[in-house]
């Protein structure tokens, strides 16, 4: 929900911001500074309430983050005398530079310390490691980018009247502002904003700081600079604090919003950024949910959870709905699925059971261990255990143990139901022969994303062919005049031009 953001008078030490002094938020609302903030704030520091949560921001993360868009709000300025082909040039060269060995084995040098620092503070590195696929993945989105046309200039519509006309054409944007986790690609996935003429700021989360500095000095600074585009086209806030986060999405010059990660911090950010006017654009939590009713092809259900648990990222499968009428049949088939993408992984597999659904998993899989590995190292946990259904709505973050919650329904209608009250209403799949059952499932299900297959597809470049900027998901209801996926060409706005053919014209 959006609320107010309130800026405290600039204090000379702690004495003037007492703890407990309340501040007036939403109009009607009252949240209390706590005693750890009021003792570190400073003169010229920034109080923010998101949610009801005070949020301090220091000085010069304030700063930092003003400074940052001030300059790709300048860069944005010269970007209009910059030419179509100097952006095609832009992408071409910071592919190269990724495509080149040496450069690359810079950047992954970088990256094997982020790695390594990450683990020893026993956090998850699954998205953090620059894999020659995740290179092969930037190198291949950036030349998708240098090969499309620019959108700038199209006119979409042409509205002609007696003695005059009016174009409605494309153009650029604006200043594009990312805060996103530790996966380096999408460094250069943002810079899909400059096709379009905008400029963009970013702040990474601190495990891949230091490859995404790296990636700036060795790769994008110089590709900018041989393509003539200004340096502050894309621009890195160099700074772990999430308190710079949260001061960059309360800037005015800002037009566009966009924040990658997990379900809280994302929704923090975006209620900021709604203070502030700016628009969003939110993913904050996933987790697809895949649903079979009781015409469901078996042995296609089976493949389809094969392949939507090949790693973990937003569109993994994490809920499984079966129907109870084939829970006989179909349970067995899809634990096989989970049992051999586990072997594949090596670290087991995990199920979590809705209670009153056990009947359908064989018992002895509730007393059996098996060894799982997480992101502080490996541990000896239950192969199932039973949740209550509310324990749908949670989204299972796995390294290397594929994890699914399974729930047995009475019929598709239940199934819908649970997808629209406790999932993150991002991707939805059904599994069945049925086509009205199809018709019926795509007008009821509340999900930017669906489909009758694994759920791995939801992703901008695998599904549009364009490097994604961000899923957006419905949570917080659905989306204006856009689709779940933002692309570098889906950032822009539309200008009215006329052009006068009777001198005379008057109205």
């Amino acid at each position: 929900m959006s609320i107010d953001t309130s800026t405290a008078t600039p204090a000379t030490g702690p004495a003037a911001l007492p703890a407990g002094t309340r501040i007036l938020y939403g109009g009607n609302r009252l949240a209390e500074i706590p005693e750890e903030i009021a003792a570190r704030f400073r003169e010229g520091d920034r109080l923010l309430v998101a949610d009801g949560e005070v949020l301090h921001v220091p000085c010069d993360e304030w700063a930092r983050a003003e400074a940052a868009v001030e300059e790709a709000a300048a860069a944005f300025e010269q970007m209009g005398s910059v030419s179509d082909a100097q952006i095609t040039r832009f992408f071409d060269r910071f592919a190269a530079a990724l495509a080149d060995d040496a450069t690359w084995g810079t950047i992954a040098r970088t990256n094997e310390a982020d790695v390594q620092r990450a683990r020893a503070r026993g956090r998850s590195t699954t998205r953090l490691v620059a894999t020659e696929k995740m290179r092969r993945g930037m190198i291949d989105g950036l030349r998708e980018w240098r090969d499309s046309p620019s959108q700038r200039g199209r006119v979409l519509e042409i509205l002609e009247h007696d003695g005059w006309r009016v174009e409605q054409v494309v153009s650029s944007y604006g200043v594009v502002g990312f805060v996103f986790e530790g996966r380096p690609n999408v460094l250069a996935d943002g810079t899909g904003v400059l096709r379009g003429g905008n400029t963009t700021v970013m702040r990474i989360g601190s495990d891949a700081l230091g490859t995404a500095r790296t990636i700036l000095e060795c790769a994008l600074h110089p590709a900018l600079r041989e393509a003539g585009l200004p340096r502050g086209a894309v621009t890195l806030i160099d700074s772990p604090a999430h308190a710079v986060g949260w001061a960059m999405f309360s800037q005015p010059r800002l037009g566009l919003a966009v924040a990658r990660g997990s379900g809280r911090a994302v929704a923090q950010l975006g209620s900021i950024a709604r203070q502030s006017g700016i628009p969003v654009s939110l993913h904050g939590t996933g987790g697809a949910w895949l649903i079979a009713d009781e015409s469901a092809d078996a042995e296609r259900l089976r493949a389809c959870i094969f392949h939507s648990l090949d790693r973990k990222v937003c569109n993994t499968l994490n809920v499984l709905c079966l129907p109870g009428a084939r829970a006989a049949a179909l349970v067995p088939l899809a634990l096989d699925a989970l049992a051999e993408r586990g072997e594949i992984l090596g670290h087991g597999w995990r199920l979590h059971v809705v209670a009153g659904s056990e009947a359908a998993v064989p018992p002895e899989l509730f007393a059996r261990s098996t060894r799982v590995l997480r992101a502080d190292g490996e541990r000896e946990e239950p192969v199932a255990d039973l949740v209550p259904e509310a324990m749908l709505a949670r989204e299972w973050e796995w390294e290397a143990t594929p994890e699914v919650t399974l729930v047995v329904v009475p019929s598709l209608s239940a199934a819908i139901e649970l997808f629209n009250r406790y999932s993150p209403r991002l991707v939805a799949s059904l599994i069945s022969e049925d086509r009205e059952a199809h018709e019926q499932f795509f007008a009821a299900v509340d999900a930017p994303f669906v489909g009758d297959g694994f759920t791995r597809w939801v992703d901008g470049q695998y599904a549009l062919g364009r490097p994604e900027l961000g899923l957006s998901n419905w949570q917080g209801g659905r989306l204006f005049a856009r689709g779940g996926i933002l692309t570098g060409d889906g950032v822009y706005t539309i200008r009215l031009r006329m052009t006068q053919i009777d001198r005379d014209l008057h109205r």
